[in-house]
């Protein structure tokens, strides 16, 4: 991102403020018709993608060339048309009423805008789906197979793409994007402003720093924290990881190990209510929930992605005798709490969205208590010149979840008009037999495939339109079945071999990329695992009885720490390869669904332990 100066910094703000203090108008007043609300939406951020983005690595980094200026005066044109012609728009009878030259011409442009910008912002891997998902869906007629289609005609797919408010670049997603999201990005903004960043840090030193790895474990925390806000998972990684991935260093963690840590505990911020990802208010509008409820349906299993890296860490240190930093070098709990008003945003939006009140206004709500509560400190008052890059970041951070949603909106055009959602269900069905367990494997291939290089919420809206069908075709609940779709989104952020979070964090540890990738795919490998048992067992997404929700989780919590024991080689002492496998056998018996598995994990474990009294000899005290 190109850090500007003088006029055009002043040009890229004025957009950035501008398109924040509206969202924040409507979030408070009502939203406007579609066509003026995502409009003004995609009107004002887009060319702050062209000022901010540079079109090549050759391309200045402190200015925006004629070229980026002339994209975006292009990218504005459409969007004033959609906005001044709104009640025609509205009129046309889709599909039927030929367009004029004016709408074709400037649905072109924006379609072109958009691909660049995706291109430019996001990758150039959704750039090049958005483009072959285009030529596909105007060739099917000349393909032969499972890929043949009825195809669309040229002006016919301008048409799906740029007039319509239910699919393509003015549809559902960036309506998303234009109300919930951008609302959220501003929230995140202000609460980094009012200094909610350094507390959470220094919150996490207080309350984890003596444990054993507490470097790691403080990286965790913060990550966690920070990264429910952002809900980015690159963002925390050069956010919280700039701090933490040396305090991990300096405390005996290797460069590998540092930064996968500040990988997977920044990814799993796009899980953890109560913010979430972007992503998370697609998945509600998909299933006609509340934010709310599923925030609180995803609690078991977020708060599971995070005991298990806890665990991960804390028999790591077990094996290697890391100790942690001395009461010294740690801010005292009781100053640290004096700023615990802190929380006060968090726990406000919490408990507006779990009693019913409307995302924007929660999110609107807890805004304002950021900016309120900034004023308890002198130090991080929220002067005019904090409130308007507050302002500014909300923007320039909602700006590529803008641009990610409108190449998924291309892409989902792609995919409905030209039925290969129902050529994915077949050959899903074809390779697995109907199996379901195959099925959900072969999706979380497809979901991890369409995330790299992806952000998050593109991906989701991809996978969810080719898998989340199949799925509940094979008798996985509707929301289990989002969910499956939504997590695997997520994990493609660790999984090489284009983990983008793993290669951030390698990049701040200065450690081998591909490494660092491997090293995370490992300690979360519980992620790997849960939405696999969350679709067998709803139970954990509390769908069920309260009685077996409970013993799932129980259950859940006791096979992770086995797990993580059986994977880092530590369990009442230290295991050799046969006591792993005996372990991980345990540890799958508590986490498979049923009465009898957890049985047989029990057993297995009970003989584990007396396996363990009986051959395990004393450890020679560590050196000192």
């Amino acid at each position: 991102m190109r850090k500007l100066s003088g006029w055009q910094l002043y040009l890229c703000m004025t957009l950035g403020v501008l398109i924040s203090v509206f969202s924040l108008y409507t979030a408070a007043r009502g939203v406007y018709a579609p066509f003026v609300q995502r409009g003004v939406h995609v009107g004002l951020l887009l060319p702050m993608v062209f000022m901010l983005y540079p079109a090549t690595k050759k391309s200045p980094k402190d200015h925006f060339t004629v070229v980026d200026a002339l994209f975006s005066a292009a990218s504005v044109a459409p969007c004033v048309y959609v906005i001044l012609n709104k009640a025609v728009l509205e009129r046309r009878m889709q599909f039927v009423t030929d367009l004029t030259t004016v709408q074709l011409v400037l649905g072109i442009i924006l379609v072109i805008c958009i691909i660049e910008s995706i291109r430019r912002c996001v990758s150039i891997v959704m750039a090049a789906l958005a483009v072959i998902g285009l030529v596909y869906l105007y060739a099917g007629p000349y393909l032969g197979g499972l890929l043949a289609h009825k195809g669309m005609s040229f002006q016919r797919i301008v048409e799906a793409c740029t007039m319509l408010t239910d699919q393509g670049i003015f549809g559902s997603l960036m309506g998303t994007s234009a109300t919930f999201i951008i609302v959220f990005c501003i929230f995140g903004a202000f609460a980094v402003e009012s200094g909610a960043g350094a507390f959470f840090t220094d919150f996490a030193r207080a309350v984890a720093g003596r444990s054993r790895g507490s470097s790691a474990k403080i990286a965790t925390i913060s990550a966690g924290l920070f990264g429910t806000m952002t809900g980015s998972a690159v963002a925390t990684v050069y956010t919280t990881g700039t701090f933490t991935i040396p305090l991990m260093k300096r405390g005996g963690f290797t460069d590998e190990f540092s930064g996968a840590v500040s990988a997977v505990a920044s990814t799993g911020g796009q899980l953890m209510p109560p913010i979430m990802g972007a992503a998370a208010f697609l998945l509600a509008d998909n299933l006609g929930m509340t934010y709310g409820q599923v925030a609180a349906k995803s609690a078991i299993i977020a708060v599971l992605y995070y005991f298990s890296l806890f665990s991960m860490i804390h028999f790591k240190c077990l094996r290697e005798d890391i100790k942690g930093e001395t009461k010294e070098e740690l801010p005292e709990l009781k100053e640290v709490l004096k700023k615990s008003y802190l929380f006060i945003p968090i726990i406000l939006l919490l408990t507006l969205l779990l009693t019913g009140t409307s995302t924007l206004l929660s999110g609107l709500y807890a805004t304002i208590a950021c900016f309120a509560v900034s004023f308890i400190d002198p130090k991080n008052r929220m002067t005019p010149k904090k409130l308007i890059k507050a302002l500014y970041d909300g923007g320039k951070s909602s700006a590529m979840c803008m641009a990610a949603l409108g190449g998924a909106g291309l892409i989902v055009v792609a995919v409905t008009y030209s039925g290969l959602a129902l050529s994915f269900s077949s050959l899903v069905v074809h390779l697995s037999h109907g199996i379901k367990f195959f099925s959900l494997l072969l999706v979380a291939v497809a979901c991890m495939i369409l995330g790299m290089g992806v952000p998050s919420t593109a991906a989701y809206v991809i996978a969810s339109a080719l898998g989340c069908r199949i799925l509940i075709k094979l008798g996985v609940v509707p929301f289990a079945a989002h969910m499956f779709v939504f997590y695997f989104s997520i994990i493609s952020n660790i999984t090489p071999p284009v983990a983008v979070a793993a290669y951030a964090a390698a990049n701040v540890a200065n450690s081998n990329p591909m490494k660092t990738g491997v090293l995370a795919s490992v300690i979360a490998v519980v992620a790997y695992i849960v939405p696999f048992v969350a679709a067998y067992n709803p139970a954990l997404l509390l769908e069920g009885s309260t009685l077996l929700i409970i013993q799932s989780t129980v259950t859940a919590f006791v096979g992770v720490y086995l797990i993580a024991g059986a994977i880092q080689g530590y369990f009442m002492g230290k295991l050799n390869p046969f006591k792993r496998l005996f372990l991980a056998a345990a540890a799958f018996g508590f986490i498979a669904v049923g009465t009898v598995t957890d049985l047989a994990g029990l057993g297995l474990l009970v003989l584990f332990i007396l396996m363990q009294k009986v051959t395990q000899k004393p450890e020679a005290p560590a050196a000192a």
